[in-house]
């Protein structure tokens, strides 16, 4: 194999496949990107066994000849050198020659850099998946659902199947769910699907969906989303993302939510936000994170949290309106910020059925965003 590429192509769709590339795989040869040059183009693949990530590069744009080929071939090169030496090389073309025994030398003015490669023949196939079932999505909306959601993932591996996202698709209507028993995050768009077409809930890791977000184009492009069996694979312009399904059953979460409320509350969304913030400075001190959220009589609420060794903060809020029982209740700070932090609102409405029910809130005026958090039970 022997080419030239243009620099900035080449480190561009290195960072996009490197995000596959894991440290404790087990398997020597996925440490490596692999490398396919034909007359077409160049294409590199990593994975990790739960992510593959394919990026293409054509041999020249409307405005760019990128690549000139000398000899069509492949080869796996070590991924964190590979990454970091191209990121460094002085010139803005890079030459890849490799020679026998995948022996790689690379070129870029007065640089000659030698890399043991390894055996382009030994590195896994990625999965082979029929393109019956097919969803479509904007990209920037995609973003958006997965950041309202996979922060409230499970860490814990001891339930594989929390620390993932559940997709249910029907009735035209696409809805993300994420729940660590403690907190849940939902998010629902309209899809218009093929008539006919049928789907069944899957679950995709969080930490997959975080790394696919970090590489789905900002712009409103339209992202296509084949959905295998076992697999998922987000088609992008010149990137193929490949994810494996999660296996296990998804706990029925719509029971943790109540249909009627014996509070509600609208209240600014970035007023509370910053209360709480400030609350949360003192509640972390503690290594408790709670906060106090008291209701009184004149629409105002009280935030506060205290450190045994620090001190107290207490803030006053203005409400919009209040309906309803007045409670006091304990929450934790981070989590309450964590979903403050997604709402695309600057009211926002929470609902309480009792000092120890979940807390709903929602932006004012929508319905296709909701978050819930458990109270805590405090002494006094």
């Amino acid at each position: 194999m022997k080419l030239t590429i243009l620099k900035d192509q080449l480190n561009e769709s290195i960072q996009h496949v490197s995000k596959a590339i894991s440290s404790k795989t087990t398997i020597p040869i996925l440490t490596g990107i692999k490398i396919d040059a034909t007359s077409e183009g160049v294409t590199l693949t990593a994975s990790d066994t739960d992510i593959s990530i394919q990026s293409f590069m054509p041999t020249e744009t409307a405005e760019l000849k990128v690549i000139e080929l000398f000899q069509p071939g492949s080869v796996v090169l070590p991924a964190k050198f590979f990454m970091e030496m191209i990121r460094k090389l002085p010139s803005q073309t890079i030459e890849i020659e490799v020679k026998d025994h995948f022996q790689t030398t690379i070129r870029s003015g007065s640089s000659e850099v030698q890399i043991m490669g390894l055996d382009p023949e030994e590195y896994p196939l990625l999965p082979q998946i029929e393109e019956s079932r097919t969803i479509r999505i904007p990209s920037d909306l995609l973003k958006t659902m997965i950041k309202q959601t996979s922060f409230s993932v499970s860490t814990n591996e001891t339930t594989p199947i929390l620390t993932g996202v559940l997709w249910q698709i029907s009735d035209n209507k696409l809805k993300f769910i994420a729940c660590d028993r403690h907190r849940l995050a939902s998010r629902e768009i309209n899809l218009d699907l093929e008539p006919g077409q049928k789907f069944h809930p899957i679950v995709i890791s969080g930490r997959t969906l975080n790394e696919l977000s970090k590489i789905l184009p900002d712009q409103n492009s339209l992202i296509d989303i084949v959905i295998a069996d076992n697999q998922v694979l987000f088609k992008m312009n010149s990137i193929l993302f490949y994810t494996r399904i999660l296996d296990g059953t998804y706990p029925d979460t719509s029971k943790l939510i109540p249909q009627s409320f014996q509070t509600e509350l609208v209240v600014g969304t970035k007023e509370l936000a910053d209360a709480i913030d400030r609350a949360y400075l003192l509640s972390r001190e503690d290594k408790t994170n709670i906060v106090k959220l008291v209701m009184k009589e004149d629409e105002t609420i009280e935030v506060s949290s205290s450190s045994t060794e620090l001190g107290k903060v207490t803030e006053q809020l203005q409400l919009q309106k209040i309906n309803g029982e007045l409670l006091r209740i304990s929450f934790n700070s981070k989590y309450m910020l964590d979903a403050l932090k997604v709402m695309d609102s600057d009211h926002i409405h929470i609902g309480f059925t009792g000092a120890m029910q979940p807390i709903i809130i929602r932006p004012e005026e929508q319905q296709n965003i909701l978050q819930l958090i458990l109270p805590y039970r405090t002494t006094n």
